[in-house]
């Protein structure tokens, strides 16, 4: 099969839905040769700053000179971007090639009775595979889904389980407490480990904590008492910070945002246990070097001036709190209209209450989901905050809207679902 129809076999994967549990992936990747045995892990889990964390990551080791895979999701403009090698998307014609291979060991999966694989659990196995194919040193993978019945699990033993800042996400399918969402996230943490953790709330830090005695696993959190931020702007951020004892110096991101100078540091403390418990060679310079040419797209991300035309995955408190103090130092006082479109399932009025009073005018839109909440009905939760509110069903007439209707002073925020702003920043850039 060709590339076009490979991705038609993985959609049309889509209708079975969303599974809790492992079987099925041991099962196709067992067929496949078990290629995620032959890998070396950094596994990453949480709610937000995931992809960020990930990116700094793999970038540090790719500097290095090792062969790095970086597995994330959801993809923002294109599907190959989700499987990477060295900072390079999946060929195609891998894909089509792989997903070929894979076909026929699920056809044989049905023929024994198993059930026939997700999307997720197809795209996953499909990553493992190519990591294999090419020989990679490291992957880093993201976890797409909670973490103990996600795809990802499969791994047995990652050099370390990474938990990112945890907030409520997902919550007709992880939980509804803080305690229930941080155990399945949890769940990526393995026997005899390290875990390493950001500064959690206390009711998801003590649940980490047993997880990770009980699996008698390291846990290391991460250190902002000693964090100096010297610089912070619109273009970059210079820090200070003490991670396990050595002192990381004028460390400069171009990621924005007070959030992204705590994902640096646990990063950097992810780095710091590769080297010293790992033998993970990896030098200071790397690391500067690395950071310095981190990007994550779709993360208050600039993708236009005249007017300034920012995008952002906020779509929960934490993602919406971060930024809202990204709006409030870099743009306070200045005219900014806000469009948005988000998921049912996301905390939505936590986002509205958090955002809501930084925007002089909104444009509701609906993104190309079925788990998507209509531009009326959300317009109508905005204007108990916003009175100059305009539902836009369709993305391409909301961003032709706002764009044909703001100065070239003004700023413009597109928010809420990732699966909006990866159209948007395609429309736009």
């Amino acid at each position: 099969m060709n590339y076009q129809e490979a991705l038609e076999f993985i959609e049309k994967s889509h209708k079975f839905g969303m599974r809790l549990g492992l079987e099925n992936s041991f099962k196709l990747l067992e067929l496949l040769g078990n290629p995620q045995d032959k890998l070396k892990f950094v596994h990453v889990a949480g709610t937000n700053g995931k992809g960020s964390v990930c990116s700094f990551i793999s970038n540090t080791l790719k500097e290095q000179g090792y062969k790095v895979g970086l597995y994330t999701s959801p993809y923002l403009e294109t599907f190959t971007e989700r499987i990477r090698l060295n900072g390079e998307n999946i060929p195609e014609e891998d894909v089509a090639r792989i997903i070929t291979i894979m076909k026929e060991k699920i056809e044989q999966m049905a023929s024994e009775g198993y059930a026939y694989p997700t999307e997720f659990e197809i795209e996953t196995a499909m990553a493992f595979y190519y990591y294999w194919e090419q020989d990679a040193d490291y992957v880093v993978l993201e976890v797409g889904l909670g973490g103990r019945y996600d795809a990802t699990n499969v791994i047995k033993s990652p050099l370390a389980s990474v938990i990112v800042s945890l907030s409520l996400d997902h919550i007709g399918v992880l939980g509804d407490t803080l305690g229930k969402i941080a155990y399945e996230k949890a769940g990526i943490i393995k026997e005899n480990s390290i875990a390493v953790v950001y500064k959690q709330k206390k009711e998801a830090e003590e649940v980490i904590k047993d997880v990770c005695k009980e699996k008698n696993t390291k846990y290391i959190e991460a250190d902002f008492k000693h964090l100096e931020v010297k610089k912070s702007d619109i273009n970059s951020q210079i820090f200070n910070c003490t991670i396990l004892g050595e002192k990381f110096e004028n460390m400069e991101i171009k990621l924005i945002g007070e959030h992204q100078v705590n994902n640096a540091v646990l990063a950097l403390t992810v780095i710091k246990v590769l080297r010293d418990e790992r033998n993970t060679e990896i030098s200071d310079e790397t690391i500067k070097r690395a950071f310095l040419n981190t990007r994550w797209p779709g993360r208050i991300e600039k993708i236009k001036d005249c007017p300034t035309f920012i995008i952002d995955g906020a779509h929960n408190e934490d993602g919406a709190r971060s930024l809202s103090k990204a709006l409030e130092k870099n743009f306070k006082g200045k005219k900014m209209t806000l469009l948005i479109g988000m998921l049912k399932d996301k905390d939505i009025d936590s986002v509205l209450e958090i955002l809501m009073d930084k925007f002089d005018k909104v444009i509701t839109t609906t993104p190309d989901s079925d788990r998507a909440i209509s531009c009326d009905e959300l317009k109508e939760k905005i204007e108990k905050y916003v009175s100059d509110v305009i539902a836009i069903p369709k993305i391409e007439d909301a961003v032709k809207y706002t764009l044909e209707n703001a100065q070239d002073d003004d700023i413009i925020i597109s928010a809420g679902s990732l699966y909006m702003i990866g159209h948007v920043r395609q429309l736009v850039k």
